[in-house]
């Protein structure tokens, strides 16, 4: 039989069939969409065909009873024993385990050690905590005279090209005639570039700090002028003509608003930035953090409040050096105490408004930092949550474990005296110290509640 015979005999077997479903699906639109009906997005509000009587909606009964009781410390530390004395890890290994009510539960080591991108939890707490999570960034363009307009930066870190098309569009409509382009970027002060960061982090993993710029500055070295630039194109693209270049400017603060772009709530930004571990995000956040508690929104003012907001919140911070808000300083250090301490605060009743701390944890083998990391059969994978922290030298990983009978743990773990060679291995040294903890039965018999 040839290909073209037996295309025809699938045809003649098919057809039928494929009428039969087109007829009932026809019939089940029909029924489904009343044209004179009142629409109502919600299903529950779709009658049952006449005749047939559904059982009313009630509570399933839990699967499972709480979690009750605390995880034994001894069965923590044989857990753990084996994978933190790993060679690979240094001579230098700190680590934490306590329960979400915050009962210590493992401790070793001593001093404080390099947190590396761990420190994103304690910028992105703090700035939960004193912006609130429905926080936005506003990006603004005013009236600075006629014919002139300036782009205004409001520290959004997540300003897109789409956005800056969106006001470019509001500002044409505003606008009479050909323009001029100032842009302001003043919100933040003092230097762009963290001085206590290695000279070749820039632009390779960070950017110059910026309140005004567009794809977070990447690779450029002057975002603001890259992100007015940007949004001069867009407003030509709109029908505008405008005069000369971009030029920095001081936006009047009585200038008349004529277009304007929210960021997405800061609950959002700050999963985006833990589960990317985004060093540009990061240190954004913190200089808003120093602008909500002293005005000014600088490096040095960032860290201040950071501290200052983690203080007031009960975290230990008096052995804290910290230099930015991202974690690149190779001169930070942190109490694994103090990792462990914010996780605990993100996840107590009493602060819903940080939230988002635990809900932007990359998770173990699918998300994020950790998509990559824990193989098909360690047993962290998928309940493991945690913020990852890489710099040469330095491994650290800090976040949320639910062991074998269901019980939560809260860790944090650091080595800052890795070899250069032992890098990849030290890694997966901290995978399996927290898969162990995810594969002990740590809470004993009785520990879920009947």
């Amino acid at each position: 039989m040839g290909r073209r015979d037996a295309r025809h005999r699938r045809l003649a077997l098919w057809l039928p069939v494929g009428l039969v479903l087109a007829v009932l699906a026809a019939a089940g639109t029909a029924y489904l969409v009343d044209p004179e009906a009142p629409r109502d997005p919600s299903p529950a509000a779709v009658p049952p065909p006449p005749g047939l009587e559904l059982p009313a909606v009630t509570t399933p009964a839990p699967v499972a009873g709480p979690v009750a009781g605390t995880p034994d410390p001894a069965k923590v530390r044989r857990a753990l024993a084996g994978p933190l004395r790993d060679a690979d890890l240094g001579r230098h290994v700190l680590a934490t385990v306590s329960a979400l009510d915050g009962t210590l539960l493992y401790s070793t080591g001593t001093g404080e050690a390099a947190p590396a991108s761990t420190m994103k939890l304690l910028t992105t707490t703090a700035a939960l905590e004193t912006l609130g999570p429905d926080h936005t960034f506003t990006t603004t363009v005013v009236a600075a005279g006629p014919r002139r307009v300036v782009l205004v930066g409001g520290g959004d870190p997540l300003l897109s090209v789409p956005d800056l098309t969106r006001l470019a569009r509001a500002t044409a409509a505003a606008v009479d005639g050909p323009v001029r382009v100032g842009y302001d970027a003043h919100l933040f002060s003092g230097p762009a570039v963290n001085p206590h960061w290695e000279p070749g982090y820039v632009p390779e993993e960070v950017s110059p700090i910026s309140a005004l710029w567009v794809g977070e500055g990447d690779g450029e070295a002057d975002p603001p002028a890259a992100a007015a630039a940007q949004f001069t194109t867009a407003l030509g693209r709109a029908g505008v003509r405008v005069l000369g270049e971009p030029a920095p400017a001081h936006a009047p603060a009585d200038g008349p608003e004529l277009a304007s772009v929210d960021s997405e709530p800061l609950a959002g930004i700050v999963e985006h930035t833990l589960l990317t571990s985004d060093n540009n995000a990061a240190e954004v956040l913190a200089r808003h953090v120093g602008l909500a508690t002293s005005g000014t929104g600088s490096f040095r003012a960032g860290v201040a409040g950071v501290l200052d907001t983690l203080d007031a919140l009960g975290v230990p911070t008096s052995r804290a050096v910290v230099h930015d808000g991202s974690g690149l300083s190779r001169g930070d250090r942190l109490d694994p105490d103090t990792l462990t301490a914010v996780l605990e605060t993100a996840g107590s009743d009493a602060h819903p408004e940080l939230r988002s701390v635990l809900t932007g944890l990359p998770v173990a083998g699918f998300t994020g930092s950790l998509e990559y990391r824990f193989d098909a059969e360690d047993a962290g994978r998928g309940l493991v949550r945690a913020k990852t922290g890489t710099l040469s030298g330095v491994s650290a990983l800090a976040g949320t474990v639910v062991d074998r009978d269901g019980v939560p743990m809260v860790f944090a773990l650091l080595a800052d005296r890795i070899a250069v060679v032992d890098t990849l291995d030290a890694r997966a040294a901290l995978d399996d110290a927290t898969s162990a903890l995810a594969a002990c039965r740590c809470g004993g018999a009785g520990t879920v509640a009947p």
